[in-house]
């Protein structure tokens, strides 16, 4: 073989793994990427370690959502109703997509109200919130095997301050795992 054009050819395929294995990024370029939302982390030469965000389907993107909408368990209702409001639709969604994949789980709906009424008033509100949960599920394919309900009325108040805030936090339904 013929070292010339060996040499040659070294000298065209060496530079170009020097410069893709040494990579530096200028002060204005650090500046840019850490004000930008970017992920790449940099050490403290400046260099950067990892500047690509994980890309993730539109499934997984879904599946993420719903498993952060499902640390939220509680369900406001207005005064006196028993009505889900569509801010809770959500999360509601969200409870039922698991339960409708893990068929095996099963869940308690608690349902509440402030102490306005008559106790017994109030046991039937709340029963009639946690069956508007319930039934909000099913339609979303949950079996109706693996729901439960309980009414606590006026009892187990959430908070006891006695102002408009205080009973709003308690018109609700829970959902326990």
């Amino acid at each position: 073989m013929d070292l010339n054009k060996l040499f040659k050819a070294m000298l065209v395929v060496l530079p170009i793994m020097a410069v893709s294995a040494c990579s530096s990024t200028s002060e204005t370029e650090t500046d840019a990427t850490s004000t930008n939302g970017s992920t790449s982390s940099e050490s403290a030469n400046g260099v950067q370690t990892g500047g690509v965000a994980p890309i993730v389907s539109p499934e997984e993107q879904q599946r993420l959502k719903f498993q952060e909408l499902r640390k939220e368990n509680t369900i406001y209702f207005e005064f006196d109703n028993s009505t889900i409001t569509p801010q809770f639709e959500e999360i509601l969604k969200a409870h039922a997509a698991y339960l409708v994949a893990h068929s095996n789980v099963k869940v308690v709906i608690e349902g509440y109200t402030d102490d306005r009424g008559t106790p017994e008033y109030n046991i039937a509100l709340g029963e009639r919130r946690a069956k508007s949960v319930a039934k909000y599920l099913q339609s979303m394919g949950v079996l109706p095997s693996q729901m439960s309900i309980v009414s606590y009325g006026e009892e187990k108040p959430a908070d006891t301050s006695r102002t408009d805030a205080g009973f709003a936090q308690n018109r609700r339904a829970i959902l326990v795992y």
